[in-house]
Parts: C-alpha cells; structure tokens; sequence
C-alpha cells in the first residue's frame, strides 16, 4: 500500500489534526489577545468544521477492508462509531464555550482534538499492537485535560490521581496483552482467537484476560478500578469531564467488545448463577454486579451533582457490560445503541452543569435550588437528562436499558443471566431515587432571595437544547439509530 492510499484511508484523522493545529495556530497568532468567550467560540468553530469534514468524508467513502494486519479496519459499524465520536466532540466544544477555566484555549482545543485522534484510530483497529498505542495517545490528552484548570487545585489533584491509576492500568494491560502475543504468536485479534480457539485455558491466557480485563476497567470506570472516576469528574474542567464520561466511554466499551468477543472467542465460559465457568464472561458479570451496586449506593450519599454523575457513569458502566455479556449480534447492537446514547444525555447534563457552576461558582445540589423559575428552558433539558439515565420511558435511557437486558437474557442458556438482569432492574429503580434528589431542587426547593436569573450564551442553550431533543427523539423513535446499527452489525457476519 502506497502512502498515498493511506493517506486516502485516513482522511477523517487528518482533518481533525489539521483541525488541531489550525486551532492552535489562529488563537496564538491572531486572538491572544481577545477575549477568552471570544478565543473558545472560535475553536468551537474549528473544531466543527473539523468534524464535519470528517464526517462527510466518513458518509462519502465507503471502502471496507482490513489493513496492515489489521492496524487499520474500515466498515460501516467503525465508521459508525467514528460518527458518533465526532458529534460528542463538537458538543464538548459547544459546552466549553460556557466556561472560562483556561486562558490556553488553543492548547485546550488541541487536546481536545488529539483525544478525538486517539479514539478514531482506537475503534479502528485490530492489531493489539495499534490498540494499545491508540489508548495511549487518549489516555495522554485526558489527563492534560483534566488538569487543564490551573486555578483550582482539586483540577491538579485529579489529573494526578488520573495519570497514577492510568499509568498502572496501562501496565496491567500491556504485560496482559505481551502475555496474549507469546502464547498464539500473533497481534491480531482474529488470528489471536484462530491459534487460541479449541485448546483449553492455559493458566497464563487467564492471567492475561485479568490483566486486560483490569486495564480496560480502569477506562470505563468500572468497579472495582474506579477510585479514579469520582474526584476526576468533580475536579477536572467540566468540558473536559464532559468528553471523558462521554466520548471516552464510547471508545473503550466498543474495543472492549472486539477484544472479548473477537480476540477471546471461544474463551468466554459461562455466568450461570452458581455455575460459573472459566473465561471471561463470569469475571465481566462479578464486576457488572459491583458496578452497578456500588455506584447506584454510593450516588445516593452525594451532594455535588458532578460527584453524583461520576457514580452513576460508574453504575452504567455495569448496565453496559450487561449487554456486552449477551455476545451476539443483539448484544452488540444494545451495547451501542445504549453507551452512544448514554454518552449524549451526559455531554448534556454536564453542559447545564457548565452554566450553574459558570454563573453560581459551585455545582452542589444547593446552588440548582429554584432553577426552574430562573432558567425554565435549562430546567426542563435537565430533567429529560436525569430521567433518561434514571430510565424513565419514552426517553432513550429508557428504551437503551429494556433492550440491554432482554439481550442478556434471551441470549444465555436456561436465562442463566437473569440473575444479574434481575439485580440491574432494582438497582435502577434506587438510582431514581438520587435523581429526583436534583430536580428536587429544581423544581420544588425555593430560590435563594439573591438568585438572579441564570443567563447562558445562546450558543450554550442551542446544544443542550439539541441533546435533549436528541434524547427524546431516540427514545420515542429507537428504530431511527437502531435500524442503523443493526445493519452495520449484521454487514459483519455477527
């Protein structure tokens, strides 16, 4: 393959690159000295246009194949995949506009842009190779994003604990994935699963699953290798939380599939209640139920709506490896289908977080008490918000939950699932409870005397008010996304 055919191959990356430094390269040479809202508009701008070139390219090209051993894998689900990775960046970019918590916008944007680099190449790839750098290269820019906020110290603190648990999760995974390559000789996924399928489990493909097991944990906030997710969710600049609860997620739990299902096929044994077998379904479900158990329980004790977002991103991260455990067409499907629009009504939820925490200084329940009368439009975008993660139908958390769990139990034998699908339904109904905690203060709690009334930018309103519709609409109209991601899926041999 020529240079010139991956470059053709690679168009969506390069434009958000260019994008990147086109960013950087117009804000420190002609707005370094303009207004910080003005500079963030601009590249929010940019990096728009960016994903929209992007995306075009993405809608317009259509030349499946497995390259370079599989560093590079293009067909319609990656490249669905990639489409909703672009338009969870161009509402990150949207909701920072909101917020003035760097005078290094440029830089801002380019990590922004870069992190955006580094979950393309990761969703396209099968080589454990690519994937591992791909983490890397995402991994990287998080963490400077989170510590993007130099005025706050809890913004250095949790880039730190950040960097330390990323660091040693990247360890774990890397000598998981050495361990991979000597026992079957190969780097790619599917030739991975081709030496290793039919042979009984050595006792170092175990360790080697764990390994990978805990540093793909680590990634999606998932118990127990979530320490990290509360203090970086509540410290680092709400955009940046934004994009890791959002975009992040997205990424991890699609390679996080095609390891499982692609690399360890015919390694998964079974999570039958009280009959587990070896592999990697039985270890998924264990840390599927802590999941989900402990961030619902530990979400009820909170006061910060951030900290309360960062244990519920943890409870879902359990719902979602609910559908991950299906391993079939319908899992997959569910799986998407649910992280993208889970990813969504976060990015929403964070962006009226934004602009409380913009115009009050704080984010505790305390300072969303009388919103409804000071800002009825950002109200109701936020109720829709927390009803869907609450799963309250016709909205899209809603139906995204129903169709994980008959997934997980349609899918397994004698519906030896039903015991985790079970424990996932009551566990949702308590996460309602911490919910209504918020809109408590939203709609019933009285304003302070002195509250005034909370004005965003129009722009900000446009993109909550857009995600929200977003919500609504893919719960009312699952078929319009599902339909989509079906094909895709089924265009697989799946």
């Amino acid at each position: 393959m020529s240079y010139a055919d991956l470059f053709i191959l690679l168009v969506p990356e390069v434009a958000m690159t260019v994008a990147a430094f086109v960013a950087l390269g117009l804000d420190l040479g002609l707005m370094r000295q303009r207004p910080v809202p003005m500079r963030l508009r601009m590249g929010a701008v940019i990096t728009t246009l960016g994903c929209i070139a992007a995306g075009c390219w993405l809608l317009v090209f259509d030349q499946p194949g497995k390259y370079q051993d599989g560093m590079l894998v293009i067909d319609s689900l990656t490249r669905l995949i990639k489409a909703v990775i672009l338009l969870l960046t161009a509402f990150t970019a949207w909701i920072s506009v909101e917020s003035n918590f760097t005078d290094h916008v440029g830089e801002y944007f380019v990590m922004l842009l870069l992190a955006t680099v580094g979950m393309m190449f990761l969703v396209s790839s099968e080589n454990i190779l690519m994937i591992f750098v791909s983490l890397e290269l995402l991994s990287l820019s998080l963490y400077i994003m989170t510590a993007f906020n130099k005025r706050n110290l809890k913004s250095a603190e949790a880039a730190l604990k950040y960097f330390l648990f990323g660091g040693m999760s990247a360890a774990f995974m890397l000598f998981g994935l050495s361990l991979v390559y000597g026992l079957s000789g190969e780097i790619n996924l599917t030739k991975i699963a081709f030496v290793l399928k039919g042979k009984p489990l050595d006792p170092l493909l175990i360790v080697a699953l764990i390994m990978v097991v805990i540093g793909f944990g680590f990634k999606v906030a998932a118990v127990p290798f979530h320490l990290w997710a509360p203090d970086t969710y509540q410290g680092a600049p709400t955009p940046s939380a934004a994009f890791i609860a959002s975009g992040s997620k997205v990424a991890s739990f699609f390679i996080l599939a095609k390891v499982m299902i692609v690399g360890f096929a015919g390694a998964q044994g079974g999570g039958e209640w009280r009959n587990f077998s070896q592999g990697w379904v039985p270890l998924l479900a264990v840390i599927a139920a802590l999941s989900i158990g402990l961030g619902n329980l530990a979400a009820i004790a909170q006061t910060s709506v951030r900290r309360l977002l960062a244990y519920s991103a943890i409870a879902h991260s359990g719902y979602m490896l609910v559908g991950l455990l299906a391993n079939n067409a319908q899992g997959i499907s569910s799986l998407i289908y649910y992280v993208a629009t889970y990813a969504l009504t976060t990015v929403g939820a964070f962006g009226v977080v934004a602009i409380i925490q913009e115009k009050s200084g704080d984010e505790k329940f305390s300072a969303f008490a009388g919103l409804s009368r000071r800002a009825p439009l950002i109200s109701f975008c936020m109720l829709i918000f927390l009803l869907s993660l609450a799963g309250i139908p016709p909205l899209a958390g809603f139906f995204g939950k129903v169709y994980l769990f008959v997934a997980a139990v349609s899918a397994s034998k004698n519906l030896g699932l039903l015991w985790l699908v079970i424990f996932a339904i009551a566990m949702s109904a308590v996460s309602l409870y911490y919910y209504l905690q918020v809109l408590k203060q939203i709609y019933i709690t009285e304003a302070p005397a002195e509250a005034a009334p909370v004005k965003a930018m129009p722009s900000t309103h446009v993109t909550v008010a857009l995600l929200a519709f977003s919500v609504v609409l893919l719960g009312c109209a699952p078929q319009l996304f599902l339909g989509v991601i079906a094909g895709a899926v089924k265009s697989l041999g799946f």
